[in-house]
């Protein structure tokens, strides 16, 4: 088994390496990934990312979003997590077999001294009975990879706040994350592996994973990015992983309301997103306006459902004008 420890915290970067990587190469044997990446959130290939996540407060605290090719749901991560990948050739009996997948990781957690670490479900990981880890799976020409999270350290207070939609406000068909009881796996870890930092925890997986007692001696198993990989796989960065219409744009058709009451009266906004983009919009509400809201909705027709996309759309006309005592930049807000 050769494995791969990847040196960018972008999570699209180690997404797009993960892809080039079981596409493009042929080890001959079995590949491992280890990554870990600054704040971001990962949505499932299948899920309506803005019904995953809470977009006001992933933009103040600058929280990266992407999509995986993979399924299943959301997840947070954070440099207190370690993802890991096994990339192997397909296999009809092992696609869905998450068990037979982590059972290296589990084994090696074991011997770190979390001994109540097991798999449950269809594709978590637990420790005591909380879950620690999430697991999916993606196949294509042949090849296919297991990937999952290991929480370690994870700052948990922010999940509650990042991955937090009302169900009232946004309604689709695409496929909803499950909320579990999650913890960290540090305090499960016998002492002399509580103090491990995310790469520490790495490279003590890896010896457990190789049975060797320094890294060194499994060097020739250490795959090294080559400059051509690496313009691939910025290529794939840039086409998929940092690309507005792969990360929203595939989402299914939702639709979304947004209701508020001013002072100067109410506004019901109902709107229709397709691919991304407002598709349809309507005003409902006893808010005055000198004007037909309806010129408003027909300006925002094709308009990107995104707060930035919609106060360009806007700039153009005043508000009041069909809102009265209703300024732009708070129209925008109410319907982003």
């Amino acid at each position: 088994m050769y494995y791969y420890n990847m040196a960018s915290h972008d999570i699209g970067y180690n997404l797009a390496t993960e892809q080039y990587l079981m596409n493009e190469k042929d080890f001959g044997e079995p590949l491992l990934l280890f990554y870990y990446q600054t704040p971001c959130i990962i949505v499932g290939r299948n899920q309506n990312t803005m019904e995953e996540i809470n977009q006001d407060y992933v933009t103040k605290h600058n929280i990266q979003v992407t999509r995986r090719l993979s399924g299943g749901g959301a997840v947070f991560d954070d440099l207190g997590n370690l993802s890991f990948s096994f990339v192997v050739d397909r296999d009809d009996d092992r696609f869905g077999d998450f068990k037979a997948f982590t059972k290296p990781i589990v084994d090696a957690l074991k011997e770190m001294g979390a001994t109540g670490v097991e798999v449950s479900g269809r594709n978590d990981i637990l420790v005591d009975g909380k879950k620690f880890s999430g697991n999916a799976m993606y196949v294509k020409n042949g090849k296919m990879f297991s990937h999952g999270t290991l929480m370690l350290d994870v700052d948990q207070s922010i999940v509650e706040h990042a991955l937090n939609v009302p169900e009232d406000k946004i309604k689709s068909k695409g496929i909803k994350s499950v909320r579990s009881r999650v913890t960290n796996l540090k305090p499960y870890l016998a002492p002399e592996y509580q103090n491990l930092d995310v790469p520490a925890f790495r490279d003590m997986l890896l010896k457990k994973l190789y049975n060797v007692s320094d890294l060194s001696e499994i060097a020739d198993k250490a795959y090294t990015l080559t400059d051509a990989d690496k313009a691939a796989i910025q290529k794939l960065y840039d086409d998929y992983y940092n690309n507005w219409d792969w990360v929203y744009g595939t989402s299914p058709d939702f639709t979304v309301k947004k209701r508020q009451h001013f002072d100067a009266g109410t506004i019901d906004a109902r709107i229709l997103v397709k691919n991304g983009e407002i598709d349809t919009i309507t005003f409902f509400g006893d808010f005055f306006g000198e004007k037909d809201a309806s010129e408003v909705a027909d300006k925002l027709k094709g308009v990107r459902y995104d707060e930035a996309s919609l106060t360009t759309a806007l700039a153009a006309i005043d508000t009041t004008d069909y809102f009265s005592g209703i300024d732009n930049a708070t129209l925008v807000k109410l319907l982003s």
